[in-house]
């Protein structure tokens, strides 16, 4: 059976999860889709419900779409999912995952790797993440479940963008790209996304595309220390009050310190395979649990072709890409994306790690 795609949806509570969600339902892409949702309630999957059976939480709607909910461990879940669609008892193409408001997307992430039997079955194809315009700069300052969305996401978007000025939206933007260089940003009005924009977008795939927002590699962006005094710093369990004022400024952007940031670490020398792979593995021993997401196309010493690596928390891959283009320069080029990450230490290691 080839494996079953599957995108994880995510974005704080009101952020418009739920009217995305419909808009891919409905849409006429001729595929059946399977939603699991961790909350079941009437305001969400509400329409044409053909058959449904309360033992099994799982609700078949006219489209071809079957709806159900987590009232159990997400494994077994996803485990009855496939073990029906193998016995031909149920017809679906691929799995949408809506997560609460409140989750944090990585221990769903991680299932999809650590559990054999979901490994076995299905393809982890993206986590998208949607941003409420209007109430982010609160929901960032004060919420890290919300930041750690923000930082696991292949793709955001950004919602009730008409309930803000363009000030407002622009930093927000510049906040988040900050946060998650990775992920690339669209403004959607009521759930509004080409299919093309959400499903089938391999962010876990270990492919040589390494989506960095080109102006964020500007040397004046790549360190985070921009020293304004505004700056306020978040410990990795802050719950301080919202500063408004920390989400625009007058004519520039005041960037918040978030604990939730990316630090891009880009070099012309070869790597040495054997001391990055000990360097990696260290770090991601005593980080991991603070490493959301984590990517590169990697230039090392005796081979030919590209190393594509990437991770979450703990979990780390790697495989040989492409082979260098003849008029291609040949340079490492990574993305971290965590919480309090000490990019002096992984620099230094990084650094001496280079042939």
């Amino acid at each position: 059976m080839t494996l079953i795609p599957t995108t994880i949806l995510t974005g704080f509570l009101g952020s418009g999860k739920t009217t995305l969600l419909k808009r891919i339902l409905s849409e006429a892409h001729g595929q059946k889709i399977a939603v699991v949702e961790n909350e079941f309630g009437e305001e969400n999957i509400d329409s044409e419900i053909l058959v449904s059976d309360t033992t099994e939480h799982i609700v078949q709607m006219s489209n071809g779409c079957i709806c159900c909910t987590i009232r159990e461990d997400l494994r077994a879940t996803l485990h009855s999912l496939a073990e029906k669609k193998r016995k031909g008892e149920l017809h679906f193409d691929r799995v949408v995952i809506e997560t609460t408001g409140l989750a944090d997307p990585g221990p769903v992430a991680q299932t999809f790797f650590m559990d054999d039997e979901v490994a076995e079955s299905y393809l982890l194809d993206s986590i998208l993440t949607l941003v409420d315009a209007k109430h982010a700069a609160t929901q960032l300052n004060d919420r890290q479940e919300a930041r750690r969305q923000v930082g696991f996401a292949d793709r955001i978007f950004i919602s009730k963008a008409e309930l803000v000025d363009a000030k407002e939206l622009d930093a927000l933007k510049h906040r988040l790209s900050h946060m998650n260089p990775r992920a690339p940003q669209s403004v959607v009005h009521f759930g509004e996304v080409a299919i093309k924009d959400v499903l089938d977008l391999y962010g876990f795939n270990l492919n040589a595309k390494l989506d960095i927002d080109p102006d964020f590699l500007k040397d004046e962006h790549a360190h985070h220390d921009h020293g304004h005094e505004e700056a306020h710093v978040h410990g990795p369990d802050c719950d301080h009050p919202s500063h408004d004022d920390h989400a625009h400024g007058a004519g520039h952007h005041h960037h918040v310190d978030d604990d939730v940031k990316s630090f891009v670490f880009r070099s012309p020398r070869a790597f040495d395979p054997a001391r990055l792979e000990d360097f990696l593995g260290a770090i991601v021993n005593i980080y991991g649990p603070r490493m959301l997401r984590y990517k590169g196309v990697l230039y090392m010493k005796d081979t030919e072709r590209k190393v594509i690596f990437q991770g979450v928390h703990q979990l780390m891959g790697s495989d040989l890409g492409p082979v260098w283009g003849a008029d291609e320069p040949r340079q490492s080029k990574m993305v971290f994306i965590g919480i309090d990450l000490p990019q002096d230490i992984l620099r230094q290691g990084l650094e001496q790690s280079l042939v």
